[in-house]
């Protein structure tokens, strides 16, 4: 018998039990669309996360006070991010500087253990540009706010606090004395620690919260703790190589260099193993949608022993018999499998278009998922193919 009249035989047995078909091929649907669903997300929010790194810039350094010799804290020269604005490839250089012991609260009326884990930073103006983040409400500080007692919050700060509109008016409690709002940051990806942050001005931190430091026998505003820098793209690898020499030649160790895109890049690749769990329950689902299909072809072949004693009395081999249960078996798996690949990939496209990602159903999602379906078939459906194989015509056709 060739394989399309095998194929036909097994198409006949599966149409003649439409119902307990579809029944025994859900399970496997359902094992397969899990699979090709976590797939799915897991590229498409990869790909959503990699498409915002690229969109932020991936040229973005920073320079960040690191630990001295003797493991205490270093500390960045307050010269640092003038001398790194001198580097001939460096386009613009940014700095914050995190003011310690300083706490920041709605009113004084809350008390003083509730931080909400928020930092007080003074920042320079062109803050915002060089990290890639803007002004969701209100305005960012001028020459004119940086010197008064104004602040600018990030953007889960503002959140902390319950602020979530700017008003003229509207102060803060920071450092027992009040500061005016006079904006609140979008979220920004490349810098974290900016979106906990209320911000003032470095004369405003000097002159309200004595933020100032000895240098070469004058007092100067700082130091900064986190020098932004934003290189020509393709130079990116020369400034840090020498990012820290230049920030502090007397101690170049002393100076932590990273690019924030990279930690982003291993978070989005870091997701994938999460991946796992959902995957283990991808397989559950598979070998509950296999023993499904099992006990429909055990059921079958009890069922159906008059056919098998007619096929063999007019001359089917035992081979014959065992393809068509065998083949019947994995045409179940096969259009279980193809149903869960649409269903997993239509998950993936409606949830990554709500998102705002590109639609990404890896090949090995959906191939994968069709590849362990017919495996799953083909081994549920071996024992009672082999069983309906075994059966002798005589003890077939008694049961007509």
């Amino acid at each position: 018998m060739r394989l399309s009249d095998q194929m036909r035989v097994a198409g006949i047995g599966i149409r003649a039990r439409r119902m307990r078909a579809a029944l025994s091929a859900l399970g496997i649907a359902i094992g397969t669309a899990a699979i090709v669903a976590v797939l799915g997300l897991s590229a498409s929010s990869q790909a959503g996360l990699l498409a915002e790194i690229d969109q932020l810039g991936t040229n973005l350094l920073t320079a960040n006070t690191g630990q001295s010799f003797t493991g205490g804290a270093a500390q960045l020269p307050v010269a640092a991010p003038q001398r790194i604005s001198h580097l001939p490839d460096v386009e613009h250089v940014a700095h914050v500087g995190a003011i310690e012991n300083t706490n920041v609260y709605r009113s004084p009326l809350i008390p003083v253990v509730n931080t909400n884990a928020l930092k007080v930073r003074a920042a320079s103006l062109n803050l915002p540009e060089v990290i890639g983040t803007s002004v969701a409400q209100g305005r960012w500080l001028d020459p004119a706010t940086e010197r008064e007692p104004v602040t600018v919050l990030g953007a889960l700060a503002a959140q902390r606090l319950g602020i979530d509109r700017v008003y003229p008016g509207q102060r803060i409690w920071l450092k027992n004395q009040w500061f005016y709002v006079a904006g609140i940051l979008r979220p920004a990806t490349l810098s974290a620690d900016i979106d906990t942050s209320a911000l003032i001005g470095y004369p405003a931190a000097e002159r309200y919260l004595s933020y100032a430091t000895v240098d070469r026998g004058r007092t100067v505003t700082g130091p900064p703790t986190t020098v932004y820098v934003r290189t020509r793209t393709d130079k990116v690898e020369s400034v840090q190589e020498v990012l820290a020499r230049t920030a502090n030649p007397e101690s170049p160790s002393d100076v932590d260099v990273s690019q924030p895109s990279d930690a982003l890049t291993a978070r989005a690749a870091a997701k994938g193993a999460f991946n796992s769990l959902f995957l283990g329950l991808g397989l559950v689902a598979l070998i509950v949608g296999a023993i499904g299909v099992a006990n429909i072809m055990v059921i079958s072949v009890l069922e159906r022993r008059s056919e098998i004693g007619l096929r063999r009395a007019l001359g089917a081999t035992r081979g014959q018999i065992r393809t068509q249960f065998l083949s019947e078996a994995v045409m179940l798996a096969v259009l279980g499998g193809v149903a869960g690949v649409a269903a997993g990939a239509l998950t993936t496209a409606i949830y990554a278009n709500t998102k705002g990602w590109a639609v990404v159903v890896p090949v090995q999602a959906w191939a994968g998922g069709i590849a362990a379906a017919i495996v799953i078939g083909a081994i549920a459906g071996l024992l009672p193919a082999l069983r309906a194989a075994r059966l002798s015509p005589t003890d077939a056709l008694r049961t007509l």
